[in-house]
């Protein structure tokens, strides 16, 4: 009898102990996760994420920043107009600095194309700009005679193929997994809200309670 007394003592034991996880589904705020949820839907519907249109702040300084140090070289050079008709009509590829601010030119329109406009959630444009990049720029550091022409031979270059890696870093390290972060998160708070809005089927309406009348004295 001892016996059966314990065992029941360590059931109704182990029941309490199951009580506060069973409280923890229900203390599942719908209303919250809605929140959450209508947030992120906001904000897909206002535009891109802050991560993405920090990238794409990058690509257009990459472009501003080639072009500045490109003007730069054609007044060192001997005035904008003159060096400017020598390097563009009279294209050269072992001396002129034209096809490095085409290059960059070329990764702006591809990146913004792919990644602002069409919202891609791939890598493969940012590494076909970051190859044809690096192909060019090994290329005509080889070929030409860029270095024979003082410092600009050096920097544009060098500056030209570190930019493109760090927008290929920037893209594959930090805007894809946290773009898939954050939608793995509105994926589990939707779940949520569903199993939430199964166990907590609403709140009943006054309309809903209502007290009998009231009965005849002696009846």
């Amino acid at each position: 009898m001892n016996r059966v007394l314990a065992d029941a003592e360590n059931a109704h034991s182990s029941s309490v102990e199951s009580c506060p996880s069973l409280r923890d589904v229900h203390s599942i705020n719908p209303t919250q996760l809605m929140a959450r949820i209508e947030s992120y839907e906001g904000r897909e519907k206002k535009g891109i994420s802050d991560v993405r249109r920090t990238f794409c702040l990058f690509v257009t300084f990459d472009l501003l920043f080639i072009t500045l140090l490109w003007i730069i070289e054609l007044n060192v050079k001997g005035g904008i107009e003159t060096t400017l008709e020598k390097e563009v009509l009279h294209y050269d590829y072992s001396s002129s600095y034209f096809d490095i601010f085409l290059l960059a030119v070329f990764r702006f329109k591809v990146l913004i194309l792919a990644y602002a406009m069409c919202r891609l959630r791939h890598w493969w444009a940012i590494a076909f700009t970051t190859a044809v990049t690096s192909a060019f720029l090994l290329a005509k550091v080889i070929i030409s005679q860029l270095f024979s022409q003082g410092a600009f031979g050096y920097v544009l270059p060098i500056i030209s193929f570190i930019l493109a890696w760090i927008e290929t870093w920037f893209l594959d390290f930090k805007v894809l997994p946290q773009e898939a972060e954050e939608e793995n998160r509105f994926l589990i708070a939707q779940d949520a809200s569903e199993r939430a809005a199964l166990l907590h089927p609403g709140v009943l309406s006054d309309g809903q309670f209502y007290s009998p009348p009231e009965s005849v004295a002696g009846s």
